[in-house]
Formats: C-alpha cells, structure tokens, sequence
C-alpha cells in the first residue's frame, strides 16, 4: 500500500503487526468522529492491553507487537482505530529504520496488505495504518503520519491525558534535630502538555526562525506547515499541506514548471508531465505534450515549449483536485529531455504552484544543484487520509528522455 491508499476488509477480525530492525511499542486508539478518544480507556497499549473491539499483544521471541481489532465488537460511536509505533529506545528516530505493518486475517493468519511508511527521518513515533468504517462497511488506509515527541504526543494529539512522573526528591543529610513538619503537601504532577508532531510521511520540520519573521503557518494540531501566511518556499524533501483557512484546497491549481539555458548555452528543449499513480503505485495515466487532458479533462496540459527561451513558466499543467478520480492518490511531477540534452546545460530550473482562478503563487521550489541526466522528478503530491493533498518537493535526477521512461522512478518517489 501506498500513503493514502485504502482496501476493503473482507474478514471480521484483523491482526495488524508493525516489524522493524529495532524494538517498537505498538498501541490502538479508539477514535470517535472529532478524531478524538471517549476517554483514556481508548488508549490499548502495552499497560492497558485491552478496549472495546482491540486488543494489543506484546511481541515475544523476536515477533512483533500487535493489534487486534474485531471490528464486530467495536463500539457503535467509533469511527476508526489507529494503529501507532513508537521507538522503545530513547533519543533515537526512525531514520535509517523501515517499520513495516502487515495488515492480517485475525483467524488464518493469512496477510492482506502491507505498507511501509516512505521517508522517515526525526519521528519517533507514527500513526502507521488506520482499520475505520465507512456506510456500515470496514476498510484499512495506510497513513505513515509522523511525530517527533514519541508517544506521549500521539496520546496527547488523540485526547489521551499523560501525565509527567513526579521528580525525585533530591538527597540531604540526616538533619540533628527533628525535622519540622511540612507547611503543605508537594502539588501534584502538572499534565504533560501536547507538541505538535513531525511533518508527515517523512518530511522534516525545519526550526522556528527567530522573530522577525514569524515562522510558517502551520495546520492546527498538525505542526505541518499549510498555506496560511502566504506563498511557502520550499527545500528539496520539505512538504506543505495544501490547507488554508482549515480547509483543503478543492479548486483547480496549476503547477508552472520554468527553465533557462545555462550561461552561454544554447536553446533547451525540455517536457514537463505529470504521471498520476493509484494506491499500489500503479501508473493511471500521464499528461504531457503529446496527451494535454487525461482523467476526464481534471488535468490539463498547456503545450509543448521548444526552447526554454524568455522568462515566466515554459510548461503548465492544470491540475482540478476536487475533481480527480478517487482512486488518484499520487501525482509526480517531472521535466525531461527528449533530445537528451543534459540538466548541467540548464539553468534555473523550479517549479511553483498557482491558485489556477487568481494566479496566486502558492508554493515554490527551486533546483539549486545539476546533474549530468536527462530528466528531473520535480515534485509530488499525495492525497492524505484525511483527504488533504501534500505537495512534496523532489528534486532527484534520473536518466529518462520520455515519460514511459520515468513511471518506475516516479513511482519509487512516492
């Protein structure tokens, strides 16, 4: 399964294990329609192994902790269970480690999806799959969401209270006289307070800067940076949740794909497209300059640019995103050279996101290095569970010349 990606569950009870190079603490929690636990006997995890419909099961023997949700006996007023992994060693993070959750049938044992989170680097924590119902039915998405508080902050996002221990008393000496007796008792613990996650799927969460200027908008209670204080420049692998004002972008937008010449070098003939996937990473369909419209007319290209030449977007491709087909869950966005013509002969290469009605530019993002290849996946978006897109910026070069040339790379990017 990709992020995003959901299938339908065809078995009552389902055992999800989340395995990995390293020891993870897995938990369930009972989510009503807010996204929010009834209360802490939602939370199923390791010191509460049991909750209504989910049991958790502590790994043994090298075999993985689990969660088994029997979606039969899960409350009517839940919506959803989410299944998190946390990193049992502390300080540490999941870069450089691949959990992988297989989602199976609770009865026969017999799997029926994976998924592998994309791109992981300071999370501790994530939200890996979600088992939830939809018209009476149930189906499984993968998520992949990360936070970088471990799992205190899922707890706390998901309206689990967690409380800090009580530090220790420091020692003293024996006192020589009898000790007076205390004026009040010590107050108690203060409640941990929540912090925003890491970016999902993988993407780091750059620092505050210091004040002037004020540091990006980010969705409430997300910590991903949206759309709410203005254009957002993005750095290769950073992600922007195409949210403003709480709600996800429905409207058409165009993504301006520009180029230039390197100094001195002559006219450059690059294609942009953008090649759109489904949930197992599937190619549907690609748009480019030899097919300007697929998916119904919700993408549209503007036209083959022959020489790069002048300045503004040499390639655009419109993009409706309420309008895509549900089972449109990635778009990568890419730049080749047909003539094979190298990325060191170019410069300038970005690529930027416009509200298609108002031309607002919306987000950009700027190749700052060059390769010796012919082509450049640029940038992607990724429908979220939520609903949301995300716009990811790329900037990996391959070796391509055509767009049947850059469907497994890009479907690797995603």
């Amino acid at each position: 399964m990709t992020p995003g990606s959901n299938i339908p569950l065809s078995v009552t009870r389902v055992t999800v294990d989340v395995a990995a190079p390293v020891r993870l603490d897995v938990s369930g929690l009972l989510l009503t329609a807010d996204g929010k636990v009834r209360s802490d006997a939602d939370f199923v995890f390791y010191n509460q192994p049991t909750g209504p419909g989910v049991t958790h099961r502590a790994g043994a023997a090298g075999s993985p902790d689990s969660i088994t949700v029997d979606t039969a006996a899960v409350p009517a007023g839940i919506e959803k269970i989410v299944v998190t992994a946390s990193l049992d060693a502390p300080g540490t993070t999941f870069a450089g480690t691949e959990p992988t959750a297989t989602v199976r049938d609770a009865a026969s044992g017999a799997p029926l999806a994976t998924f592998t989170p994309p791109r992981l680097g300071t999370e501790t924590a994530l939200v890996v799959v979600e088992v939830y119902r939809r018209n009476d039915a149930w189906k499984v998405r993968a998520v992949g969401q990360g936070y970088a508080n471990g799992l205190a902050g899922i707890a706390t996002d998901f309206g689990v209270s967690v409380e800090e221990p009580a530090p220790a008393p420091a020692a003293s000496p024996a006192p020589m006289t009898p000790p007076a007796p205390p004026v009040a008792p010590p107050a108690p613990p203060a409640p941990m307070a929540p912090q925003p996650p890491a970016g999902a799927f993988g993407a780091p969460v750059p620092p505050a800067p210091p004040a002037p200027p004020a540091p990006p908008a980010h969705a409430p209670g997300t910590g991903k940076i949206n759309l709410d204080k203005g254009r957002v420049s993005l750095q290769k692998n950073q992600t922007v949740s195409l949210v403003k004002g709480g709600r996800p972008l429905t409207q058409s937008v165009r993504m301006g794909l520009g180029w230039e010449p390197a100094f001195g070098g002559r006219a450059i003939d690059l294609d942009a497209s953008v090649i759109a996937f489904g949930p197992q990473r599937n190619m549907i369909d690609a748009c480019y300059f030899g097919k300007l419209m697929i998916l119904g007319g919700t993408v549209q290209h503007s036209g083959d640019n022959l020489t790069g030449a002048g300045s503004g977007d040499d390639e655009t491709i419109t993009v409706h995103l309420g309008g895509l087909p549900p089972e449109v869950t990635g778009l990568v966005f890419t730049v080749s050279s047909y003539s094979g013509q190298k990325f060191t002969n170019v410069a300038k290469a970005y690529c930027r996101l416009l509200d298609g009605q108002t031309g607002e530019e919306l987000v950009r993002f700027d190749l700052t290095g060059s390769e010796p290849k012919t082509g450049v996946l640029m940038c992607k978006f990724i429908r979220q569970y939520s609903g949301e897109w995300e716009m990811t910026a790329i900037g990996e070069y391959v070796k391509s010349k055509t767009v049947r040339d850059l469907v497994k790379p890009a479907a690797q990017a995603l």
